[in-house]
């Protein structure tokens, strides 16, 4: 299958991010990395070879990029205000640079992405289209970590407010929450190592109050929070959403 690889300075996050593609054809998937992972982890841990009779069939293109919030997170980068500006930024990067450029490579200027990822990639997927249901249609969420109080010290500011769905989406109203409660969140969930589908019940609470379409999905403890089981779900999950 085809791949391309293109990087750019962002001056939002001050350093060089690298974008990845698979695939020619098809709706365009943005595939977050988990916390310390980079844009070809997907490849390597073969999540891109699991979903190869979609890409094959022309069905999707799969992007993904650095996991630059995640990777300041786990190295502890600067102070707790610098790691929570930084993650705004982030997603100000997704939106403003990151989107616009799959578009172009989409020749397309309007069409909606499909977010995903697994753990602090679903986090990001879950944060992308809770603040920016206008370019995103769907989020597969997988095995996801929601609240990040706890990689915080100090003070929570308004940069962690703003990024945070579990905090900002009970804030939203009138055209915002109109256009997100168009779209669909599927929060999936293993039951075996290291997963807490607590985490997808809580996000699920947090969009259901505000009427957001969702689902949670409760795979069993066979599943643990770890590569096969993202292998099994996406797949299933981008058949699904169309």
């Amino acid at each position: 299958m085809s791949k391309l690889v293109t990087r750019w300075h962002s001056t939002r996050v001050d350093r060089t991010v690298d974008v990845v593609r698979w695939g020619t054809f098809g709706r365009p998937v943005l595939v977050f990395p988990t916390a310390g992972g980079d844009a070809e982890e997907i490849e390597r841990q073969h999540l891109v070879d699991a979903c190869g009779e979609l890409l094959d069939a022309g069905e999707v293109k799969l992007y993904s990029c650095d996991s630059v919030n995640g990777q300041a997170l786990l190295r502890g980068e600067g102070s707790s205000h610098h790691r929570q500006w930084l993650q705004r930024q982030f997603l100000e990067y997704v939106r403003h640079e990151l989107v616009p450029a799959v578009r172009a490579d989409c020749s397309s200027d309007d069409i909606e992405l499909v977010a995903t990822g697994a753990s602090i990639g679903a986090f990001n997927a879950l944060a992308c289209i809770c603040r920016f249901p206008d370019v995103f249609r769907a989020a597969i969420c997988m095995s996801g970590t929601y609240d990040l109080r706890r990689f915080y010290d100090g003070d929570l500011g308004e940069d962690f407010a703003w990024s945070s769905p579990l905090h900002f989406v009970p804030q939203l109203q009138g055209d915002a929450l109109e256009r997100l409660r168009q779209r669909m969140v599927v929060l999936a969930s293993g039951q075996g190592p290291n997963e807490d589908v607590g985490e997808s019940w809580a996000a699920a609470h947090v969009l259901g109050s505000k009427g957001v379409p969702n689902r949670v999905d409760q795979w069993g403890p066979e599943w643990p929070h770890d590569w096969q089981t993202w292998r099994a779900m996406l797949p299933q999950y981008l058949r699904e959403v169309g």
